[in-house]
């Protein structure tokens, strides 16, 4: 495995990308997807237990994973800018690390699920990370739990530690009013019964991306807290976080890769 850790920013030892490229075990050196991993925590912190527990769920697939630890609490598209950056790194590596450059899904939790969206959203419209030759483009998107919206549903603070509260950003981090054909498949998973990330957000997406004809696979389960992660033992601290149910979704993100 090359595991590898790459800064994103010369001047900040907090934004980088830890790497997890799985080695060939027939050495054929075959090219495999890559999920790029945006953990959650409010654009405030990276929750541990949304990062390398499922870097190697994916590895355990059989899929390369990259983990982005992004900057917090600053303005967008100041952590848009590092997902980009790690999307172009990835790309320029791709021979190197066996990357299918056509298999690069960005996959974010809560409000790491905000920020994959976003790079859906904005990979070829927002001037500060558009590029000529759309090297930072994603193929898909895995969004759990994401913060989608600035309306009524919001996750007030992933919002405001964004925004700030500019009328301008707010409306432009509201990605379900952003919607257009450029934004790629997705495979989004919630819980009814969220009441931090509420499932509208997850609702709101699907019917945006419905609406421009573009594919989505959306599971809802009936119960479950917010920030389930993998909901098994490894990544829960109490029996309530551990629920077979909803562990099922790793297993259905593998399958709809395949897919893509």
């Amino acid at each position: 495995m090359i595991n590898e850790r790459f800064y994103l920013k010369k001047d900040d030892d907090n934004v980088y990308m830890d790497t997890f490229i799985v080695d060939d075990p027939l050495g054929k050196d075959r090219k495999r997807p890559i999920i790029v991993i945006c953990p959650g925590g409010g654009y405030h912190f990276c929750s541990a237990r949304e990062a390398e527990p499922i870097a190697l769920a994916f590895n355990a697939a059989g899929y390369h994973a990259a983990i982005v630890y992004y900057s917090m609490q600053k303005l967008f598209p100041t952590a848009l800018k590092d997902l980009s950056d790690a999307v172009c790194m990835i790309r320029d590596n791709s021979e190197k690390w066996r990357v299918d450059k056509d298999k690069v899904i960005v996959c974010g939790f809560s409000a790491g699920g905000h920020l994959a969206a976003s790079l859906g959203v904005y990979w070829n419209r927002e001037p500060a990370i558009k590029r000529a030759d759309g090297k930072n483009k994603p193929n898909g998107a895995i969004l759990a739990y994401p913060v989608i919206t600035s309306g009524e549903y919001k996750h007030a603070g992933s919002i405001e530690n964004i925004t700030n509260n500019d009328k301008e950003l707010v409306d432009k981090v509201s990605l379900e009013k952003h919607i257009t054909s450029d934004f790629p498949p997705a495979f989004l998973w919630h819980t009814f019964a969220d009441e931090a990330v509420p499932v509208q957000n997850s609702l709101d997406l699907a019917s945006a991306m419905a609406k421009q004809g573009i594919s989505t696979e959306l599971h809802i389960f009936p119960k479950g807290h917010h920030g389930l992660s993998l909901a098994n033992e490894w990544v829960s601290s109490d029996e309530e976080s551990i629920m077979p149910d909803v562990q099922t979704w790793i297993n259905m993100a593998v399958q709809w890769v395949s897919r893509l």
